[in-house]
């Protein structure tokens, strides 16, 4: 099972090494040679108070991934409700309650960059920020701007860029904006098959034309456009040849 553990988080590296389209880096740690202690890398979303930042996250590797998710932390300090200003440890479902052995490290990465754009202030790991974000938006686009900047590496903004009298509710829907922005794809990508389906496995990192032909592949029967879950033979079917393996 350990070599097993092995091929599968080296296959991940490499295929995060391949993926220009995520923009995400994966590497070890600190020793090559060691693929149980890795970092993982991404910029700040656009729009977003983290703007023009670069995120260090340190990931450890259980022995029994992957039906156990990767223990994650911000190495990087940031000013955000779901993550600890002081030890970088998070609140995801996606690395706890949520995670399923079909997810990736990749996945886990684009899902801890799509926290910052849509922070989720009532289930907070630092009530402090969550507080502040609530009760004073504007205050804490100011504080997290800054601390991007601080820690993060951003570019300082201008005065004129700053957030004005912003309120929660444009907050809330400028995050609501971005993400059907990101969602938004033509649907003959999706070749008749429903995009909740699809899109359940693009929010694992892959693009949607590979999923398709994954689906294909395999045989995955497309239900007249219809959203129905996998049976999970085949969820382990479509994850396989999505990771290049006979």
């Amino acid at each position: 099972m350990s070599s097993n553990r092995m091929r599968r988080i080296a296959k991940e590296i490499e295929d995060v090494k391949s993926d220009s389209w995520s923009k995400v880096t994966l590497n070890p740690a600190l020793n090559a040679d060691d693929l149980t202690h890795l970092e993982g890398v991404f910029h700040g979303p656009p729009d977003t108070p983290y703007e023009g930042g670069t995120f260090h996250v340190d990931i450890r590797i259980p022995a029994d991934y992957p039906f156990r998710p990767p223990q994650m932390k911000f190495k990087t300090r940031i000013w955000h409700p779901n993550v600890s200003s002081q030890t970088g440890a998070i609140c995801l479902d996606t690395l706890s309650t949520n995670w399923s052995p079909v997810l990736t490290i990749k996945s886990a990465l684009i899902s801890l960059q799509g926290l910052l754009a849509s922070p989720e202030p009532k289930d907070p790991q630092d009530a402090e920020v969550a507080s502040m974000m609530l009760k004073s938006p504007q205050e804490f686009e100011h504080v997290a701007s800054e601390w991007t900047v601080k820690y993060a590496g951003a570019p300082p903004k201008r005065t004129s860029e700053s957030s004005g009298g912003t309120t929660q509710e444009q907050l809330i829907a400028r995050a609501k904006a971005r993400q059907e922005e990101a969602a938004k794809v033509r649907p003959d990508r999706f070749r008749g098959y429903s995009e909740d389906l699809v899109n359940r496995f693009v929010q694992m990192g892959f693009d949607v034309e590979s999923v398709v032909a994954a689906f294909e592949h395999v045989g995955i029967d497309n239900n007249e456009g219809d959203d129905y879950e996998l049976e999970e033979e085949y969820m382990g079917d479509v994850t396989a040849r999505l990771f290049g393996e006979p």
